[in-house]
């Protein structure tokens, strides 16, 4: 599989990814404005409503970050490089993309373990039960895909480095 490929698959991953992210966050956001309009007119919330939207912000944020990897979608501030040196600059970025894939990989690690542990501790939320394990696939999904865009844009980084150069 050439770098292109990777590239076109990393890309189809974190957009679908970040897609179910977005129409999270528009359920999200119709099912509070139900619950402030029931709670207002009707004296009817939706019950959990708190939880519910503090579940599927966790898991729709977690779902758009490789996306945003990918495109470069995140604040950057160049107080060492700036423009004049290119080559410098994309050798700083792949640094920094290789540490970010280790901290993501690390991250997806570390949510298998809760996974397992919410799974067999069957924590569930207060009000209405839903069981946190559910949100855990997301974030280990999430997580291991932004360690592989990680991966791949530090080695994009690393190429337009040594073309610059």
């Amino acid at each position: 599989m050439n770098a292109s490929s990777i590239g076109a698959l990393l890309h189809r991953a974190a957009s679908l990814l970040a897609i179910i992210g977005g129409l999270t966050f528009c359920a999200l956001a119709a099912l509070t404005v139900v619950s402030v309009l029931g709670r207002t007119l009707l004296s009817l919330p939706v019950p959990g409503d708190f939880e519910l939207v503090a579940f599927g912000t966790g898991i729709a944020a977690f779902l758009c970050l490789p996306y945003g990897q990918l495109n470069r979608n995140y604040i950057r501030v160049d107080l060492f490089v700036g423009r004049s040196w290119p080559r410098l600059g994309g050798v700083l970025d792949a640094a920094g993309g290789l540490i970010c894939a280790a901290i993501a990989a690390t991250y997806a690690w570390r949510m298998t373990l809760g996974l397992v542990d919410a799974i067999r501790d069957r924590d569930i939320t207060v009000i209405i039960g839903l069981p946190l394990w559910w949100a855990y696939p997301f974030a280990v999904a999430s997580f291991a895909l932004l360690a592989a865009c990680c991966i791949y844009t530090a080695v994009r980084d690393l190429r337009g480095a040594d073309q610059a150069g």
